[in-house]
């Protein structure tokens, strides 16, 4: 049985002191490909370097993190993802979006360099991963716009309504489940099953937000497990089926070998 972690930050500080032993970990628990997105230019030679010392493993994302796109720096820094995107191959843009729970003052160049990401990743044929923090409505907006045949790629970290999982389908978009969905108050598991199983990733967003029984402390990709348990609870099916189905959708939306 094997997962795919298709979100998970193994090149963050957080893992300074153990990630070979994380990494370990999760492998011996059958999860062995990892999609790594970015936050900004300060993180890209780590991004490579785990590349590179996993070869095979770790498939990595290019993209300027909401909560980077600053007035002073963004157009430096989305001229760093799109040299990215020149010189190398990457699995998606991301993680791209809106987040107005820290700054709602940037909104409209974080709508700009959402926008502009976008038309990016149309254009290299790869999938977004898309960051969305108190910003449902604004998110779908720039997505409504920018909607057609060559839009697809996952809703990262979803914690909205049925409603809202069903509009970001619509646009082709894979919902990113995570630890989020083992919280008693997470309020996703209560109508997840209503969406087809096939249009679920999985996801451990580590080192944030790690499941139950782990809420609280660092997360780390090993993690993933419980969060496949928790969904095989959820559709009623064996964990070997959930395993299955949703690595086939990581393959296929992320392109992988």
């Amino acid at each position: 049985m094997f997962l795919i972690d298709t979100h998970t930050h193994l090149y963050k500080e957080e893992f300074d002191d153990d990630r070979d032993a994380a990494i370990k970990r999760a492998n011996d628990l059958g999860i062995t490909t990892f999609v790594i997105p970015a936050i900004d230019s300060t993180y890209t030679s780590a991004m490579d370097n785990l590349k590179d010392n996993y070869p095979g493993q770790m498939y990595l994302m290019t993209g300027l993190h909401p909560t980077q796109v600053k007035p002073d720096s963004y157009t430096e820094e989305l001229g760093h993802v799109a040299d990215r995107l020149k010189e190398k191959s990457f699995s998606a843009v991301g993680e791209i979006g809106i987040d107005l729970h820290w700054d709602q003052s940037t909104l409209d160049i974080q709508q700009e360099a959402f926008k502009t990401q976008i038309q990016w990743a149309k254009k290299n044929k790869l999938p977004i991963v898309i960051h969305c923090r108190d910003a449902f409505d604004e998110t779908f907006e720039v997505l409504e716009s920018e909607k057609d045949e060559h839009l697809h790629g996952v809703f990262h970290c979803f914690t909205g309504n049925l409603e809202q999982a069903k509009r970001a389908i619509s646009f082709n978009l894979k919902l990113g489940i995570g630890g989020i969905a083992t919280f008693k108050n997470g309020k996703i598991d209560q109508f997840l099953n209503e969406i087809p199983l096939k249009d679920i990733v999985l996801e451990t967003d580590a080192p944030y937000l790690a499941p139950a029984p782990h809420r609280g402390k660092r997360n780390e990709s090993a993690y993933l497990m419980k969060v496949a348990q928790k969904v095989a609870r959820i559709y009623n099916l064996p964990l070997e089926d959930v395993a299955k189905i949703t690595s086939a959708s990581a393959r296929t939306v992320f392109n992988l070998n």
